[in-house]
This record gives structure tokens, sequence and C-alpha cells, in this order.
């Protein structure tokens, strides 16, 4: 008789760690010369908007869209260079401590542990095994001769989540039905509604709805701490192949710009 696993699905920003992965190397990307001043404004008001009440549907796409437009023609050794050197001090001191208990209760229950984002997948691979999971999945960028195109080859969001999942299903035998997810935007409701054991994790206004309506446990994370203090050291020179694609979620800037212009417009 086959052996059904089990696994626990993670999203990232707002869920394991207290802040959007990829904005957070706005200033960093600034001083390394691939962001202009404009952008580091629009990333500021970008990250309150991210963190005060999340990104919509509509948002995302916009988002999507100006990543495109954003990258293109970046030198990827240059964004690996920057990543690299300013990783521990960026993202360290910001992953939630009830996120690494419960990723912590998963694994001794047997479980895998799955960090899926729509951030890249250089900066998702290593965040995620840094925090003990077995698995990740991210965005994924097309580079041809070193440099990004512009290109999306899998924009791991909304459905694209939830077709991953189901794949990874597939391929491990995950029985999803006995699985559980744990996300904070409504964009993630395909994910959710995936597994048998849906969480609303920081949930914004939309998803806490939702999750109430469905009777949805709730979680707030309230504590940041440092992963050196809950996770055994990884080898440093894992963090070189932290990827350009993080730069994934400097599309994140694009909601400034987008909101800053609609509200302007006093719609």
């Amino acid at each position: 008789m086959a052996v059904t696993r089990r696994a626990a699905f993670f999203d990232l920003d707002k869920t394991i760690l207290a802040t959007s992965s990829a904005l957070a190397f706005t200033r960093p990307f600034y001083r390394g010369g691939l962001l202009g001043r404009r952008d580091v404004v629009r990333s500021a008001y970008a990250q309150f908007v991210f963190l005060a009440s999340g990104a919509d549907h509509d948002q995302m796409e916009t988002m999507r869209r100006y990543m495109s437009d954003l990258v293109r023609g970046w030198d990827v050794s240059r964004v690996q260079e920057i990543v690299a050197e300013t990783l521990d001090h960026i993202i360290d001191p910001v992953v939630y401590d009830e996120a690494l208990e419960l990723i912590e209760q998963h694994r001794d229950a047997g479980e895998d542990i799955v960090v899926i984002s729509s951030s890249g997948t250089e900066v998702v691979d290593p965040i995620a095994e840094r925090v003990g999971a077995d698995l990740s999945v991210g965005t994924r960028l097309v580079v041809e001769d070193g440099r990004y195109t512009g290109d999306i080859l899998f924009y791991a969001y909304g459905e694209g989540k939830a077709q991953a999942m189901r794949d990874l299903a597939a391929e491990r035998g995950y029985d999803l039905s006995q699985c559980h997810a744990y996300t904070d935007s409504i964009t993630d409701l395909p994910m959710l509604e995936s597994v048998g054991h849906p969480t609303a994790v920081n949930p914004d206004a939309e998803l806490r709805r939702v999750a109430r309506e469905r009777g949805w446990p709730i979680l707030d994370f309230r504590r940041p701490v440092t992963m050196r203090s809950r996770v055994p050291s990884v080898d440093q020179g894992r963090s070189v192949a932290i990827g350009a694609a993080v730069i994934v979620g400097i599309i994140a800037v694009g909601i400034a710009w987008h909101l800053w212009n609609r509200r302007g417009r006093g719609s």
C-alpha cells in the first residue's frame, strides 16, 4: 500500500518574512547603479502600500508589466553580486518567529516544507533553504547573453501557484487534501483552495473576510527575529547563487506609480 505524503506550503512575503523580499533590495540596487532615484521613491511608497494592505490582482499585473520594462538589459552577474553582498543584512532580521515555529511543527510531523512565492527563484531558494524548507518555487525570468530579456518563463502567482502545487503533488505523492497552506494575500486564494487545511496569515482585508466566511484559521504574526538566532547556519558561499530574479519583486514599485496616478486622478 502506497504511503501518503503530506506537505506544508508557505508563501514568503508577510507570511515567513515581515517585509517584501524583493522590495527590500531597492536601496542596494540604487547604490549599485541599477535603479534611479525616482524608482527608489516609488519603491518606498510601494513598500508602504504592500505592508499596509497587500496588492490585488490588477496591481500584481501592473507590477509584472513594470518589471518587464525595468529589468530588461540588466546584467545578471551585477545583480547577483549586489544581492550576495546585502542578503544577510536585509533579510536576516525580518523572519517571523511564529513562522519558524510552524515550520518546525510541520517538520516534526513528518511533512515536507515548501516555500512558494512570486519573487524570483534566486531569492526564494536560498531563503527557503535557510528556514529549513525541503522545496521552493518562485518566478523564473529569461536570461540571454548574461542579461535579462524582460520575459518571464513562469510567474508564480495566483493560479500559477496552485498549478505548481498540483504538479509537486503528482511528482512527490502528496495528498493535497491532507496538506496545509499559509499565505497573506487574496491573490493566493487558489493556493489555499488547493489544500485541505488552508490558513490565512497576516491576511489582507479581503482574505480575512473570506477566511472568516469559510471558517479558515487566521494567524497574525508579530515577532520578527533573526534567522541566525533560530536556524543553523548554512554555507554562506551559496549566497552567490542568489539570483537576479530577486528583481522580479521589484516590479512592485509599479504599485506605487499605479496607485499614485490613480489617486491623483481622484479615482
